[in-house]
């Protein structure tokens, strides 16, 4: 098979079961039918992690997690409180 770009003869090789042809003059890549699926596959499944991380601990009591450190203070009741919203 001749590259489409160079018309240069196609070399193949053979990369972890999957058969590539590359011109070794343009350097394209060219591949049959599936074998791109078969490297997304292969990529996928090298990069999907074997166990998912431990879950973050949760905030301690009177601590937000939006606010990092910062203790959370109690409102006073008072007749004003009671009246509007502060």
């Amino acid at each position: 098979m001749k590259c489409p770009n160079c018309d240069v003869p196609l070399s193949m090789t053979d990369r972890q079961g999957i058969e590539i042809d590359y011109c070794p003059q343009c350097r394209g890549v060219w591949l049959d039918r599936g074998e791109l699926d078969k490297i997304i596959e292969r990529s996928a499944a090298e990069r999907s992690p074997a166990r998912p991380g431990p879950a973050p601990a949760p905030p301690a009591h009177g601590q937000s997690a939006q606010y990092g450190d910062y203790p959370r203070h109690k409102r006073r009741k008072s007749l004003l409180g009671d009246l509007f919203d502060f």
